[in-house]
């Protein structure tokens, strides 16, 4: 007769714990969002361009941001998310020469894409991998109101600086509002 095993269903890995104690200090974090001043690109510019962040306006806590890149100070697995909203709007004739509005570009088919990448801290010269892409090919009417919005996540191991950052195309059409574009990641586990 074989035992009975009445643990059988019961998680091996119950009762260690998944991270350190991080004590009062938290897990490390950052939530940034867009800085609002955008002057990235020109208006129908195609290349990607790295968005730079509002640190003063976000949340970081045991990681650093410089020049667009979040950079980890602890190893471990990461969430990592990114959120890019894109907005185009034609103000139309009344419009006055001396606006600060940029002048109306087609933006029927116009590319919007995300790239959240990763920059490893032992690769010299720095080299960066594309860890998540989305975005769409939006037809769009140039004579009113238009809004997109690409938002992506996942974990991804991190060692100790090491560097995140997010490209997007079409960069001039990026949504200056911190609620709509923001980027960040918090540790969740080792």
């Amino acid at each position: 007769m074989e035992p009975i095993m009445f643990d059988a269903l019961k998680d091996p890995r119950k009762g260690r714990q998944r991270c350190k104690n991080q004590g009062r200090e938290g897990l490390p974090s950052a939530h940034l969002p867009i800085r609002a001043t955008i002057d990235y690109v020109k208006k129908g510019e195609l290349r990607a361009a790295m968005i730079h962040w509002d640190e003063a306006q976000g949340h970081l806590k045991k990681m650093r941001y410089h020049d667009g890149r979040l950079l980890v100070d602890e190893p471990g697995l990461y969430s990592v998310y990114a959120k890019t909203c894109f907005r185009y709007y034609d103000l139309g004739p009344d419009t006055e020469p001396g606006d600060a509005t940029p002048q109306a570009v087609d933006v029927n088919n116009a590319q919007l894409i995300q790239y959240i990448s990763h920059e490893k801290h032992t690769s010299l010269p720095s080299k960066s991998v594309v860890l998540m892409k989305t975005g769409s090919t939006m037809r769009w009417n140039n004579s009113q109101y238009n809004m997109y919005c690409a938002q992506q996540g996942r974990g991804v191991m991190l060692q100790q600086g090491d560097g995140l950052f997010v490209n997007v195309s079409n960069a001039w059409m990026l949504d200056p509002e911190p609620e709509g574009t923001y980027f960040g990641a918090i540790k969740i586990g080792n």
